[in-house]
């Protein structure tokens, strides 16, 4: 039997087609569909075709998360459809503008497991691989058309093994990783390919790490992403309520064909900076250390989980952030806020001078903290691109939630180890 790889065994239990090989192009079934604000335009859609009626109502998953609460009439109508939608058609999987971001809220209740083949309309869903599912993102149409046939084209991938192994120096983060692998590779390094992690560094990840790294696989233009499932991954199921013998967790065969094998060794790497306006324009922090920063924004789906912030409160800690910055901090869901709330994290935010706002995407999405001509933003989102963040004239640099707090702390671009050494020493 020829050795296959996860994205080969995934697609094949998805289109009950067996003996797929990269470049092979099958109907495939998703377990889930996954669209978020822009429901409305699946609402439209669906229509226009004149069906009143879904494949599987259970494979519908709805999160307004990207314009939340909403910031216009137009906003608030669209959010209405949707809620009527959801109403009239039985959608049980709907969470509506008070949840959070839609890949943190779909995995903590259970709906992202192992194995499974999700569709979403966002480019990060490759995010769901943390999980050990096959995730990508799609068009409203072809979620509208999934709604309705249950299926759509996809395409085998190839498949590149990434492998990090070693600790991180203090300081440094899973973000860092990514950042650099970004860098190195490109923003097409892995276009249209599955990116499977491995190594002794990716084995001892957090599953809000393994989140990272999926998610930001995406800007190296990867179809999915992948970690493989272990007792990390059954334990966070296991909170989320997803019993085990429900799980059909699939592995990667021992000799299957990659493209390419990619090596990163984790103890060499320092605190990286995407600078504007591209994600793989990445330095080291110390080549843009001393920049002036008007904002720090922690949040998105990249880094606004609860250790995120966690590292953040941590860094802050005994500081307040600089006069005349603007510190914007985003949990990616209530539960983690909650969390955040209950353990005090949020109280030594605010403490530092933060100011909280609603679980959702927030600022990352367009949503609040945009910039005026000139004004600079460090980030822990995915993206940098131009005009993103408000003006077309503004920056967004993108780093770790180590590096953003660091740098409020200072009002510039700072390496987070320099902060973090002078507690030490105090």
């Amino acid at each position: 039997m020829t050795a296959k790889t996860f994205a080969q065994k995934a697609i094949e239990r998805a289109s009950g087609v067996a003996d797929l090989v990269p470049g092979r192009i099958v109907d495939a079934f998703p377990d889930l569909y996954m669209s978020h604000t822009a429901s409305w335009r699946c609402i439209r859609t669906l229509e226009k075709m004149g069906v009143e009626r879904l494949y599987d109502v259970d494979r519908v998953a709805m999160v307004m998360d990207h314009l939340s609460p909403a910031m216009n009439a137009k906003t608030a109508a669209d959010h209405a459809l949707c809620r009527e939608f959801a109403k009239k058609m039985g959608v049980r999987n709907f969470f509506d503008v008070n949840s959070g971001i839609a890949h943190i809220v779909l995995m903590e209740h259970g709906l992202v497991r192992p194995g499974r083949f999700i569709i979403g309309t966002d480019s990060h869903s490759t995010i769901y691989g943390a999980l050990g599912a096959f995730g990508t993102g799609v068009g409203f149409s072809e979620i509208t058309a999934a709604w309705v046939t249950g299926k759509l084209w996809v395409k085998v991938p190839e498949s590149v093994r990434i492998v990090v192994d070693g600790d991180l120096a203090p300081g440094v983060y899973a973000k860092d990783v990514m950042l650099k692998l970004i860098g190195d590779l490109g923003a097409d390094g892995l276009t249209y390919e599955s990116a499977e992690f491995s190594g002794s560094y990716v084995e001892g990840m957090s599953v809000s790490e393994r989140m990272t790294f999926c998610n930001l696989a995406m800007e190296m233009g990867a179809k999915n992403a992948f970690v493989a499932p272990d007792d990390t991954t059954l334990a966070y199921l296991g909170e989320a309520g997803v019993p085990r013998d429900e799980l059909d967790i699939l592995l990667p065969d021992e000799g299957a064909a990659y493209r390419a094998t990619v090596r990163l060794d984790g103890p060499a790497l320092a605190p990286q900076i995407a600078v504007p306006h591209t994600v793989d324009n990445v330095v080291g922090v110390g080549e843009v250390a001393g920049t002036k920063l008007d904002q720090v924004f922690i949040g998105s789906c990249a880094n606004a989980k609860y250790d995120d912030l966690v590292i953040a409160a941590d860094v802050l800690a005994g500081h307040r952030v600089a006069p005349g910055l603007r510190l914007i901090v985003t949990p990616a869901s209530a539960k983690i806020m909650a969390q955040a709330s209950d353990s005090g994290v949020l109280t030594k935010l605010i403490q530092a001078g933060a100011m909280i706002t609603n679980p959702g995407c927030g600022a990352c999405a367009g949503n609040g903290g945009a910039m005026a001509d000139g004004e600079v933003t460090l980030s822990t989102a995915n993206r940098n691109f131009q005009g993103r963040m408000g003006s077309y004239d503004s920056k967004i640099f993108l780093s770790s939630p180590a590096t953003a707090a660091a740098s409020a702390i200072r009002g510039v671009i700072t390496d987070p180890r320099e902060i973090v050494s002078t507690a030490v020493v105090a």
